[in-house]
């Protein structure tokens, strides 16, 4: 992908099927074409990389990360043992003692990736590509059926095995297991058989497991289902609807299991067993205080609990991550405004659990960070950090928007916390530091720039920054419609992605999301709602999907697991305008754009009940454990009784 394609129209390449399966068949002749994806379980992860060469023959490779098995020195990319293989590599199929060769015909994707191909000699063999839930295997389900006119035998070449690892726990073997689960080996016309194939790691006294390749995808589409069936988004748009889906599934499924506990990882062949303070804390945990998951609950709560050692009386910045399990840290960009981002992330998510017990765990270490971003007010009133989360790619100054708004919101959001909490002191005293801080804000970074009255990223900045929209989504809204005229301007939106800063040739996909949930929230839907079709639709059905991405041309857009949780946060906190106001109550900005007439997001289990939104018309009715609750035309504090 080069940076003149994000200013074209994506092509399409997928097609939505039904119930959102995604489809991409291969044409006789096409030119040759390669994507990957990731797919996760509690204890390994797989990146599956795959498409079609030059001759038309399968393209496919896979890299296993295994969470429990660590390596030596204790890093935070490279800490976690990987092994990788290629289809050639792999055990492979025989036709009548004839080793085959793959012709992919159709790829489809549904939270398992299926790859259907056939052989010369009439063999179809299908494919289903995901990591086990909960063992340590990457498996591939596959069905062999004998689609020519006789019968064949249908062999498979020996299992492979592939050099081992070492690490912490002594030496990693590695085997990939091809092996017939069900069926027949010599196939009559139309016959099926069904094969696993088992790429695994281990340690020296774990025996070679023998998944059941059936019922493992069968947990896999369980674990799919517990993780899209809360907050079912319709908005009539295809290209919506599938891709919020989609974003559900990426951002629940890199949790995992590790010494320290459930632990939501970024994933991308690079951070497991580790959390971020701004991809975990300020990105995900907030969206899984609206899911209710249990394992998305605990692993945030987790993750808020390992930064607490870290919280000294001397108030020193804290890590900007804590890795390989828990049992070391990452802090060489220094402050990034790690402790805002803590503040901001834990407040949002202990009120949208709705969780009396959460709330007051979580109630001194954001007093805490609070109070560290007090500490580093600089005499014009706003926060100072050494960077920000893009840690020195782009200057921040010593003081940057960022921030400064997520230290803003955490206020606003501790407020709601420690009245609920029955510290009426400190709610007092937080609302009076919110209130200023917005001044100062305005003093310090309110700014024209190439005519647009909007927002500078620090003193001396001037080019437009994309990290301009976060103050909408804290409902700072003084210079919203110049601001979101600035990120959608040709500066700084080039069609398929948003450039971190004017001139840049770099797009992060999350300094988009945030702009497109702060329009929203600020009422420019209609202005910004083609943008986010263009937008879904590129990541869902273009060159590299189904995800929003971390980084292009950094890091060849691995599908980092946090920025689907921030897409999906435009219609939460964007479209439906829900802001927490308290454990048992909450704020709604309905701002659906006329281009669609009506909305839903039903099954939302936050706040200690399970809720349905409904936008029509220009109302908002809002529906409590299935009994109405609140109809609204605008803004409103919802209040749910006890």
């Amino acid at each position: 992908m080069h940076l003149e394609q994000f200013r074209e129209p994506q092509q399409k390449l997928w097609d939505i099927a039904e119930n959102g399966l995604l489809v991409r068949k291969v044409r006789d002749g096409e030119p040759a074409w390669q994507d990957s994806l990731e797919l996760s379980g509690l204890s390994m992860s797989v990146y599956a990389s795959y498409g079609v060469t030059c001759g038309g023959r399968l393209s496919f490779s896979w890299t296993g990360t295994w969470i429990a098995l660590r390596t030596i020195p204790v890093e935070t990319c490279s800490a976690t043992f990987q092994a990788a293989s290629s289809l050639e590599e792999l055990p492979s199929f025989t036709a009548d003692g004839a080793k085959v060769t793959e012709f992919p015909r159709e790829f489809r994707f549904d939270g398992i990736l299926h790859i259907v191909s056939m052989t010369p000699e009439g063999i179809e063999i299908k494919r289903s590509v995901f990591a086990s839930p909960e063992g340590s295997c990457a498996l591939q389900q596959i069905t062999v059926t004998n689609c020519s006119g006789k019968s064949q035998e249908i062999g498979t070449t020996p299992g492979a095995d592939f050099p081992a690892g070492e690490g912490g726990r002594g030496l990693y073997p590695v085997t990939a297991e091809l092996y017939r689960s069900r069926g027949r080996g010599i196939l009559a016309p139309g016959e099926k058989a069904e094969y696993t194939l088992a790429f695994c790691a281990r340690t020296p006294d774990q025996a070679i497991p023998r998944p059941d390749g059936r019922a493992e995808m069968s947990a896999r589409y369980a674990r799919i289902a517990q993780l899209t069936a809360p907050l079912q988004l319709y908005t009539g748009v295809p290209e919506l609807d599938n891709e919020f889906y989609f974003s559900k599934l990426r951002a629940g499924e890199n949790i995992f299991r590790t010494r320290a506990g459930l632990l939501h990882s970024p994933g991308g062949k690079r951070y497991y067993a580790s959390v971020w303070a701004n991809d975990q804390l300020e990105y995900a945990a907030p969206w899984f205080g609206f899911t209710g998951d249990p394992a998305g609950i605990e692993a945030s709560l987790r993750a808020f609990e390992l930064y607490i050692p870290f919280m000294g009386s001397e108030y020193k910045p804290i890590p900007s991550s804590i890795v390989s399990e828990g049992v070391g840290y990452w802090n060489k960009r220094g402050d990034r405004g790690d402790a805002a981002m803590y503040a901001c992330g834990a407040a949002r998510f202990a009120l949208a659990s709705g969780e009396y017990f959460i709330a007051l765990k979580l109630k001194k270490p954001i007093e805490w960070c609070l109070e560290f971003c007090r500490r580093k007010l600089n005499p014009a009133g706003v926060p100072e950090s050494d960077t920000d989360e893009l840690e020195t790619r782009l200057p921040s100054g010593s003081a940057n928007l960022c921030t400064a708004a997520l230290y803003y919101d955490a206020l606003r959001m501790s407020v709601c916390l420690e009245r609920d909490l029955g510290d009426m002191k400190r709610s007092a005293a937080y609302a009076i530091q919110a209130e200023e801080l917005e001044r100062n804000m305005e003093r310090y970074f309110g700014s024209s720039i190439h005519g647009f009255d909007t927002y500078r990223y620090y003193d001396g900045c001037e080019v437009l920054r994309a990290w301009m929209g976060i103050p909408l989504c804290m409902g700072i809204f003084r210079r919203a419609a110049d601001t979101v005229e600035a990120l959608f301007s040709e500066r700084l939106w080039i069609g398929g992605g948003m450039l971190s800063a004017e001139g840049d040739e770099k797009v992060w996909d999350r300094s988009a999301l945030y702009a497109f949930r702060g329009a929203f929230y600020a009422g420019c839907g209609e202005r910004i709602f083609p943008m986010l079709k263009d937008y879904s639709a590129a990541r869902l059905t273009g060159e590299h999907i189904p995800y929003p991405f971390e980084a292009w041309p950094e890091n060849d857009c691995r599908q980092t697991s946090a920025e689907s949780a921030l897409y999906a946060r435009i219609f939460t906190e964007g479209w439906f305008g829900i802001a927490p106001a308290g454990l048992r109550s909450f704020t709604v900005r309905p701002n659906s754009p006329p281009q669609v007439s009506e909305s839903e997001l039903c099954n939302v289990p936050a706040f200690g009940h399970r809720l349905d939104f409904s936008l029509k018309g220009g109302m908002l009715e809002i529906r409590c454990d299935g009994e109405s609750l609140a109809v609204t035309d605008g803004s409103a504090t919802v209040e749910i009784p006890e």
